[in-house]
This record gives C-alpha cells, sequence and structure tokens, in this order.
C-alpha cells in the first residue's frame, strides 16, 4: 500500500503540472473566457488534490528531505577553504572637512560579506569558506605576524597595505607559497616591473583610471587640459598616470602646476584659487592630483574661468560608488549598509571580489587546493560578477583585475568606462591601463 502511494502522489502532481501548462497555453489564447474558465478550474482541482494527499506527500518527502539534508552537511565538512586577512591600524591623516569621516575598517566589512555569499554556494557545494582576520596595531610589525601567524597555516591571503609594506611582504621567500590579493594599492609599479606572479591586484591601477577619464573627455571633445598636482608623492605618480593617458588619447597639456599654497578653506576659497589657476591658454577641463584630498575640493566653482573638475576630485575614477545602482548593484549596496551602517568604499568593494574570486575559483574545481584555483584562476574560463554589467577576470600578464571604471561625481553616475566607440581585439576592458603589449612585467619564476 505504501508504495503504491509514493507511485500515486507523483503522477497526481505531474496532472497537476500538465494541466497547468495547457491552461497556461489557453490563457493567452484570443478567446480569453475560455482560458480564464480552464485556469480557474486548475486552481479547484490543484487545491482538492493536494489538501487529499497533503499528508501523503509529507510522508512520502520527509526523509528524502532528511537524507539530502544530512548529505549536504557531510559533504560540507569534507572540504574546508581558510582565508586570512591582514592589515595594520593607520592614523586618521588630515581631514580637508568634517563631512567625511575616518574610517577604521576600510575592507574587512567587504570581506566578510564575501564570505557570507561564499558560504551560501558552500552549502550546496559541499564546502566550507572561513575568514581570519589579523590587524596589526600601529606600532606593530606587519612582516612578523605574516611569518609567525599565517605563513604555513594559510594558502590565501587578503592584503590591505599600502605599497610601501605590501612589496617587501611579497619579497618574502615564504610569501611565494600563498596566493595574495593586493586589496589596497593602485601603484602601477606593482603592476609592472615589481610584478609578482603569486600577487593579484583588485583594484584598478593609476594608469587605469587615467585612461577612464581621457575616454570620457575624448568623447565629450575637452582635449585641452590643465593639470594641478599636490606635493604629496601619490599625486606625482598620479599626475603621471595622467600625463600618460593625455599622450595616449591625444590630449594636450596646455598648463602644469604643483600646488603650494596654503590649505586654509578661508583663504584658499578667497584668493589662491582664483589666481593660481590663471593661464596664457583657455583650457577644457582642469585635472587635479590630489590623492590625500587636502585641497582638491577648494578647487570646483573658485576658477579663474569656469570649467569642470576631473581627476581625483570632481569628476573621479572609481570602481565602486554610492550612485552606482545598475545591473544587481542596488541589492548590494543595501546589504552592506545594513550591515556595516555606511556606504561601500574601494576596499569594501575589492576585498568582497578577492574572496569572491577565491569562492568562483573553489566552486568550479571542486577543490581546495592552491595550484588548481590559482591555474582557473588564471585561465580564460574564470569570470566573476562585479554588479558592474561585464564580467571580470585577472589579465594573465599581470594580475590585474580587468573590470569596469565608474565615473562619478559626488551625487551622481555620469558614465561607466570603457566608453562605446573604443574597441579592442579581445575585450574592451583591456582598452583601460597596460595592455599586454605595453605592460613591463616579467614574472619573477
Amino acid at each position: 500500500m505504501q508504495t503504491i502511494q509514493k507511485n500515486v502522489i507523483p503522477l497526481k502532481l505531474l496532472a497537476i503540472k500538465l494541466y497547468c501548462v495547457q491552461a497556461m497555453r489557453l490563457v493567452k489564447h484570443p478567446t480569453l473566457a475560455q482560458g480564464s474558465y480552464i485556469l480557474i478550474t486548475f486552481v479547484f482541482y490543484a487545491v482538492t488534490t493536494l489538501a487529499f494527499n497533503l499528508n501523503d506527500v509529507q510522508a512520502a518527502t520527509k526523509p528524502t528531505i532528511k537524507a539530502a539534508a544530512k548529505q549536504s552537511i557531510n559533504t560540507a565538512a569534507k572540504q574546508s577553504i581558510n582565508i586570512a586577512y591582514l592589515t595594520q591600524e593607520q592614523n586618521p591623516p588630515a581631514s580637508l572637512s568634517n563631512l567625511d569621516p575616518f574610517i577604521k575598517e576600510k575592507g574587512v566589512i567587504g570581506a566578510e560579506l564575501g564570505i557570507n555569499d561564499n558560504n551560501t554556494t558552500g552549502e550546496f557545494t559541499g564546502q566550507q569558506f572561513t575568514l581570519k582576520k589579523f590587524i596589526v596595531p600601529i606600532d606593530g610589525n606587519v612582516n612578523e605576524t605574516f611569518t609567525k601567524e599565517i605563513s604555513g597555516q594559510f594558502k590565501y591571503l587578503i592584503v590591505n597595505l599600502p605599497a610601501a609594506q605590501l612589496k617587501p611582504l611579497a619579497d618574502l621567500p615564504v610569501a611565494k607559497d600563498l596566493l595574495l590579493f593586493d586589496v589596497g594599492t593602485s601603484d602601477d609599479s606593482l603592476r609592472n616591473e615589481e610584478c609578482q606572479r603569486h600577487v593579484l591586484h583588485l583594484l584598478p591601477s593609476r594608469a587605469m583610471r587615467a585612461d577612464a577619464l581621457a575616454q570620457y573627455m575624448m568623447k565629450k571633445r575637452w582635449t585641452q587640459w590643465f593639470l594641478v598636482i599636490g606635493p604629496n608623492p601619490e599625486d606625482k605618480l598620479y599626475a603621471e598616470a595622467i600625463k600618460r593617458a593625455a599622450k595616449r588619447f591625444n590630449m594636450k597639456i596646455i598648463a602644469e602646476k604643483t600646488w603650494e599654497h596654503t590649505y586654509d578653506a578661508r583663504r584658499t576659497a578667497q584668493s589662491d584659487v582664483a589666481v593660481f589657476s590663471q593661464t596664457e591658454d583657455p583650457y577644457d577641463v582642469l585635472v587635479v592630483a590630489d590623492e590625500q584630498g587636502q585641497f582638491g575640493e577648494y578647487l570646483d566653482y573658485r576658477t579663474w574661468i569656469p570649467r569642470p573638475v576631473i581627476g581625483t576630485q570632481g569628476l573621479i575614477a572609481t570602481p565602486w560608488h554610492k550612485t552606482h545602482e545598475q545591473w544587481g548593484a542596488v541589492q548590494i549596496q543595501h546589504r552592506f549598509l545594513e550591515k556595516a551602517g555606511r556606504w561601500m568604499e574601494e576596499q569594501d568593494y575589492s576585498a568582497y571580489l578577492a574572496i569572491r574570486a577565491i569562492g568562483e575559483a573553489a566552486t568550479r574545481t571542486q577543490s581546495n587546493e592552491l595550484s588548481k584555483l590559482k591555474d582557473y584562476i588564471f585561465s580564460d574560463s574564470f569570470t566573476l560578477n562585479g554588479y558592474t554589467g561585464t564580467p571580470l577576470s585577472f589579465r594573465a600578464w599581470d594580475g590585474q583585475l580587468r573590470q569596469p571604471i565608474l565615473l562619478a561625481a559626488p551625487r551622481s553616475l555620469v558614465a561607466v568606462a570603457p566608453i562605446d566607440g573604443f574597441l579592442h581585439p579581445k575585450t574592451e576592458l583591456d582598452t583601460l591601463g597596460y595592455d599586454q603589449p605595453e605592460s613591463h612585467c616579467q614574472w619573477n619564476k
């Protein structure tokens, strides 16, 4: 009797399914009354049948559900992927205003969100992802923490450190046995002369950001640039990327000046910018290189002639921005906002992508072995959803994540690069930054 019941229930459900398909076809028929009658008849039949057989369905499926859950738990326990996250506390930088509070945990919450997403998939693939965070105090030694607590215990490391700390860490002999995901730097040198095969870079380089701006300026035909450079070493590196992009896209830098005035807001607003921004030749845009944000915000609306500001302030090139709402971005924006109580920053986004890259490779290869995951990540088969409309992947020649760049004003998303019309034989994403023929990277093998 029990066998008969188990066989009858699927047959009844199959009949209901077939009846549903036929009814939906008739609903779309020009004779709407006939379709409506059939649909109503189906609903009555389905509800009646399920009501009479509810107990039988529960009895038949309960053992199956228990067995599947048990099997899933046993499978998940067989394979684990342990990931380390390394960063160091930073002193708050000099603030231009009180509108932008200093965020201590940039990157960490993005990594945690990525772990949650990985484990959601891992419930079905039998994999468990764990994240252990190592936050070195300001006066601590990053290399010592890595050598004693990470090396030999983890194969995958998310590194949120400045370039000056990342390079010595990656040079350690024991670091070459790991796969490092750089989520804190944009230095072009780390992707070129100082590149290393065991280091992947998640943030776009300065060259990628500058090329994104240049493409949009070319589309607008704003080809005459006035370049303002800050006094810090990072500002000079950004300025070099801007000059490279200008040459690459046939822009003309008609003037170049280094900001040497005071950072006092009242004096800057009243006199310095107007006098400083006078040039012999007219220009279309003012390009500012001020990565620390010490003066760039005061240039807009205060120049001698009315011109838009782009670069590190004004219209910026960034991998992520709070104004981005397309391609499913709203969903992850809200999830992060609910978890962190603030908007997602660049480092959060790159840390999220790093964790998801490990998860995607582990899922596709059904492995936790470093060699298999690394080979898959560098292969043409690897793609990653970045909520920016185009699948992301890593460049095999320098370890850089190829990705769209958002061009954003403070409260609006203006465009997404690569801009339409800039073509490439493989992928338009490689029109941003150093393409393979331009790369100076020679893998240290």
